[in-house]
C-alpha cells in the first residue's frame, strides 16, 4: 500500500498509466478464457497480457526511481513519450491479436509490417530516452538514498537498455527463435521454445536489471562492490542464455 500511495505522489502520470495497463492486463486474462481465437498456437490475448503487464511495471519502476533526479522536466518529457510509444504499441499488439494475427515479424502485408516496423522505431526512441535517464543519474553526485541503491539504479537502466537493444537481432532474423520456427510448443504463458533457441529469454532476463538490480542494491546489499558483483554475475548468466539461444539450443 506504501509503494502505491508514494508512486501516485512521485509520478501520478506513470502511476495512472501504470493502473490502466494493469487492468488491461487483467482484462486480457478473462479474454484468454471467453474467446478461442489463436495466434501461433496459443490464445491470442496471452501476448497482449504479457505486454500489457510488462509495461505496467515498467512505468511504474521508472516513475519511482526518476523521483531522485529532481529534475521535473525531463521527467515529464519522458512520462509524455513513454505514454504515446505505449499506447500505439498495445494498441497494435492487441488489435492484431483480436484479429487472429501477429502483431510482431508480420510481413503478410505492406500495412501490418509499417505496423510492426513503426512500433520498433518507437521502441528504440523510447529505450535510448531511458538510457538518457540512466545519463542523468550518473551526472547527478549529490544523493539523499543510500549510493550502493544509486548504483543499482544506474547499473539496471544500463543493462535495460542494452538487453532491450538486443531486440535488434531479433528484428535483424525477422524472428525470436533460432534454429526452428515460432510455432513450437512453448513454455506456459511466456511461450518460450523448447526445441529450439530463444532469443525472448535473454531479452526478458535482461530488461529485468531494471527492477532487479534497484531491489538488490536496496534490500540486500551492503556495499556498493557488492552490487557490482551481483551485476557482474546476473549480466554473465544472461549473455550465456543469449549465446546458447544463438546457438540453437533451448534453454528448457
Amino acid at each position: 500500500m506504501y509503494f502505491i500511495k508514494e508512486l501516485k505522489r512521485r509520478n501520478p502520470v506513470l502511476f495512472w498509466f501504470s493502473l490502466l495497463n494493469l487492468i488491461a492486463a487483467i482484462a486480457c486474462v478473462i479474454l484468454t478464457q471467453t474467446t478461442q481465437v489463436t495466434v501461433n498456437g496459443i490464445n491470442a490475448f496471452i501476448k497482449p497480457f504479457k505486454f500489457f503487464f510488462s509495461i505496467a511495471i515498467f512505468c511504474a519502476t521508472m516513475g519511482w526511481i526518476m523521483y531522485y533526479l529532481q529534475r521535473p522536466g525531463k521527467v515529464k518529457a519522458f512520462n509524455i513519450m513513454a505514454v504515446i510509444v505505449f499506447s500505439y504499441e498495445s494498441f497494435v499488439i492487441t488489435w492484431q491479436a483480436a484479429n487472429g494475427r501477429l502483431s510482431h515479424f508480420n510481413n503478410t502485408s505492406f500495412f501490418y509490417l509499417a505496423l510492426f516496423q513503426l512500433m520498433g522505431i518507437a521502441i528504440v526512441v523510447l529505450t535510448l530516452w531511458t538510457g538518457y535517464i540512466g545519463y542523468l543519474f550518473f551526472r547527478k553526485h549529490s544523493w539523499d538514498i543510500p549510493m550502493r541503491y544509486v548504483w543499482g539504479i544506474r547499473l539496471g537502466i544500463i543493462f535495460f537498455v542494452l538487453f532491450a537493444l538486443e531486440g535488434g537481432i531479433m528484428g535483424a532474423i525477422f524472428s525470436h527463435t533460432v534454429g526452428g520456427n515460432d510455432n513450437s510448443n512453448g513454455l506456459p504463458v511466456v511461450n518460450w521454445n523448447r526445441q529450439h533457441g530463444d532469443l525472448r529469454i535473454a531479452h526478458f532476463l535482461g530488461m529485468h536489471t531494471l527492477q532487479v538490480f534497484p531491489l538488490f542494491a536496496y534490500f540486500i546489499a551492503s556495499t556498493n562492490k557488492s552490487v557490482l558483483f551481483f551485476a557482474l554475475v546476473y549480466v554473465v548468466i544472461v549473455v550465456a542464455v543469449l549465446i546458447q539461444a544463438l546457438m540453437g539450443f533451448p534453454l528448457f
